[in-house]
């Protein structure tokens, strides 16, 4: 049986390296209010650090606009909300922000602050994909093995299931597999040179 896509439990699990993150990127956001917000959270002040992460998003700051859909998302420093934290992931996924757009994704997977569209969370699956995002990768396969906002194509997930085991995700290669156990001998020849190509396209147009 296949292992279920990444869910909104890997969101918490981004929350130490996303303040490593933010660490690195406030170097070159000094006018912002980033190191202040990320010495906030680490310190569990989680109101001052969501109001200072709203300050820098209003100005447009992906990051932070990431940041703060997250602390909606997960109830930190706020009440849990879905559509507040879908408004902020939106606006940090449209500016290419790899991790909005993966969580994104899943808010539509999930139905959360959104109606459930699984084409939707394919879209943003596709975006997070195509920056290298394993995660992202992995919920491709499986969503191609369910056919779930696309139609069912076993060489396609063992396509996104192989590149996220490259990509250092140890449960694609389980899915990859099992995959693998329902395709014929060409469907795989077929899966790996697809696999090749995308990774050689840095995961561009796959």
């Amino acid at each position: 049986m296949l292992a279920n896509y990444k869910d909104a439990n890997v969101k918490k699990l981004l929350i130490g390296l996303l303040s490593a993150m933010l660490l690195m990127a406030s170097y070159a956001y000094a006018a912002y209010n980033i190191d202040e917000a990320i010495k906030a959270y680490d310190k569990g002040n989680y109101s001052k650090a969501i109001k200072l992460f709203k300050l820098d998003a209003i100005k447009g700051l992906d990051f932070a606009q990431f940041r703060l859909g997250l602390m909606y998302d997960i109830g930190q420093g706020t009440k849990q909300d879905y559509v507040e934290a879908v408004k902020w992931y939106k606006l940090a996924a449209a500016q290419g922000n790899a991790l909005a757009q993966y969580n994104l994704g899943l808010m539509y997977a999930n139905g959360q602050g959104v109606a459930q569209d699984y084409a939707e969370a394919v879209k943003w699956y596709k975006l997070a994909a195509a920056q290298g995002y394993a995660s992202a990768q992995f919920n491709l396969g499986f969503m191609y093995a369910n056919g779930k906002g696309v139609a069912q194509d076993y060489v396609i997930a063992h396509m996104w299931f192989n590149l996220a085991a490259v990509s250092g995700d140890a449960s694609a290669v389980k899915n990859r597999d099992i995959a693998a156990a329902k395709m014929t001998q060409q469907q795989l020849a077929e899966a790996q040179i697809l696999a090749r190509g995308c990774a050689a396209r840095k995961y561009k147009g796959c």
